[in-house]
């Protein structure tokens, strides 16, 4: 098992320490503008990756990528939702980490759609893709940065008990998780045509992993 895989299953595992109450001290404040700040560089750090990936991914016809592409996209809305949970009046509203939580479980869901409908016409139609070395290049640079972030986060979710942090961090493993996933497939067809079948196979990966994501994220079992 990858660290990255390894550090998802840890913290699904411990979310019942949510429910433990938390003293909002001065440590506790800190924790949040960390939280805000971290969702801040994924915000830009999304907005690059989405960009390049949909242009290479659009550019040699791979579905795998673009899907990670959007992805990113999907992140960066969880990111916006954090930076949103952690400002201002907000910091401390109860009612804005729970419509924070349901947020980013939404914005799980709003990639599969595309994504599975995609993958399905390109393995039917048996739709062959390009290589991208920029592609190859970005996916392995995400396979660095987002366990980084995404194990951080984890860790401030549990001092805040925030779900919403925990979501947001979740879907850096996943990034990570599928950045490897598209690795693999971009340069295993760069040397073999024969394998064109796997990019729309981890497109559908891809798709459902976000709707069980999704489904953990809204009910609170992604916490920490």
């Amino acid at each position: 098992m990858t660290e990255t895989g390894a550090n998802l299953m840890a913290a699904q595992d411990c979310c019942g320490s949510c429910t433990a109450p938390v003293t909002k001290d001065a440590a506790w404040y800190r924790a949040a503008s960390w939280a805000r700040r971290l969702a801040w560089v994924s915000l830009v750090w999304m907005l690059a990756e989405g960009v390049i990936g949909l242009w290479q991914g659009f550019a040699c016809g791979s579905i795998a990528l673009v899907g990670w592409a959007l992805g990113s996209a999907v992140e960066g809305l969880a990111s916006v939702i954090v930076v949103w949970r952690f400002t201002g009046a907000r910091t401390l509203s109860e009612t804005a980490e729970r419509t924070a939580q349901k947020l980013v479980a939404v914005s799980f869901w709003l990639l599969a759609p595309y994504i599975a409908i995609e993958s399905v016409r390109n393995l039917l139609g048996e739709h062959r893709s390009d290589t991208t070395a920029l592609g190859i290049a970005l996916t392995a640079l995400s396979l660095v940065a987002m366990p980084l972030l995404g194990r951080a986060k984890h860790r401030l979710a549990v001092r805040l008990n925030s779900a919403a942090t925990a979501g947001e961090g979740t879907q850096n493993y996943l990034c990570a998780i599928q950045a490897a996933a598209v690795l693999v497939t971009l340069a295993l067809t760069a040397v073999w045509s024969g394998v064109w079948w796997l990019d729309p196979i981890v497109g559908l990966g891809v798709a459902a992993a976000a709707v069980w994501q999704g489904i953990q994220s809204w009910r609170g079992d992604d916490c920490c």
